[in-house]
Parts: structure tokens; C-alpha cells; sequence
């Protein structure tokens, strides 16, 4: 099955949570959390997606490289300037699926179109 969301004038969480969900194979009858559902998923309009400026100042993301002084942080905005918004849905949708081994072939149902 192919889902399109439209994420023009929508929040980011809602998008990301909708998008993980159908991922997941929740909305399907056939249901198992041990198998990688058939469904993709395309986000379109990214760009459109409404975020405020206080969000894009505010939220961090953290990174550490796992060496000594190796912990970075780097906001919303920057992550969109270095990125594209595209990323910003990615990791939110990522951290949105459980983290066990079928995560990385469940990202690979997502597309994101700018």
C-alpha cells in the first residue's frame, strides 16, 4: 500500500507520528510487530510544514562521538540550514519507531519530497 501525506500548513509532530504509524503496519489488519509492514509512506511539502521560530531556537539535537569532549549540540535552524527540512522529518520519524533491528528496514518505506 502507498500513503501520501501532505505536510503543508501541519505540524511536525503530527506528520512524523502519522508517517511512523502506518510504517509500523498499525493501521493494518494483518498487524505483527515482528515483521516490517508492506506499506510506504511519501511526505511531501516539507518545506510548507508549519514550525514556529521559537521551536527552531529552542529544540537541540544531541550527538556524541563516543571519545572524551565529543558530545555536540546543534539547534533546529542549523540542522535545517546544513540538511534541509527533509532531515528534520527523517530523524523525527526514526526516533519515532521502536529500536530494535527492523527499524532501519522500516525507514527504508519513508521518502520525503522537498
Amino acid at each position: 500500500m502507498n500513503y501520501k501525506i501532505d505536510a503543508q500548513g501541519k505540524k511536525l509532530g503530527r506528520v512524523c507520528s502519522e508517517a511512523a504509524s502506518i510504517i509500523m503496519g498499525k493501521n493494518s489488519t494483518s498487524f505483527a510487530k515482528n515483521n516490517v509492514a508492506e506499506a510506504t509512506v511519501e511526505i511531501s511539502n516539507v518545506n510548507m510544514a508549519d514550525i514556529s521560530a521559537e521551536k527552531k531556537i529552542k529544540d537541540k539535537y544531541v550527538t556524541f562521538t563516543g571519545f572524551r569532549g565529543g558530545l555536540n549540540t546543534e539547534t533546529l535552524a542549523a540542522l535545517i540550514a546544513r540538511r534541509g527540512m527533509g532531515e528534520v522529518f527523517r530523524r523525527a520519524v526514526y526516533r519515532m519507531l521502536p529500536n530494535n533491528k527492523l527499524r532501519d528496514k522500516r525507514m527504508k518505506n519513508l521518502t520525503i519530497k522537498e
